[in-house]
């Protein structure tokens, strides 16, 4: 979790689950697609490990002071119906149990607002060359 907020600003289950090896990239594309019917299906470890990660999950955000953040996780690759309306909507379910709660902690990414804000800074300063003094946002001139 630690290094998934300092690179990107927060942490999310499913990419904790990748980086310690219980999920893989495979499998969980799979998932995304709807080829898998719930994401533990997949996932290497047992849900006792499975619960035990993401309760340690939720402790560290915790300590760390990382806000909790929902996130809506839909199937990737629909298509819209005789190509016309919007796409339709279909859930992904994490849980063999589908227990809304479990599902609720699942889809919970943890964030880091501090540095999110940073990040956003960082980025702000790579794609905007600073200005000098007295200098015009518009057109880099001089406005003395």
């Amino acid at each position: 979790m630690y290094r998934q907020c300092r690179d990107r600003g927060f942490a999310a289950p499913v990419d904790v689950l990748m980086e310690i090896g219980y999920l893989s990239k495979k499998d969980y594309e799979n998932w995304r697609y709807g080829r898998v019917s719930y994401l533990e299906r997949v996932c290497t470890a047992n849900l006792s490990k499975l619960s035990t990660v993401m309760h340690q999950m939720r402790v560290y955000a915790k300590k760390a002071g990382l806000k909790p953040s929902f996130c809506y996780y839909k199937r990737w690759g629909v298509k819209k119906k005789g190509g016309q309306g919007h796409k339709p909507v279909i859930p992904l379910r994490f849980s063999k149990s589908g227990d809304p709660e479990i599902e609720r902690w699942y889809a919970t990414h943890f964030v880091d607002t501090k540095r999110v804000s940073q990040l956003k800074a960082a980025a702000l300063e790579r794609v905007e060359p600073p200005r000098q003094e007295g200098e015009s946002p518009e057109d880099g001139a001089s406005i003395s």
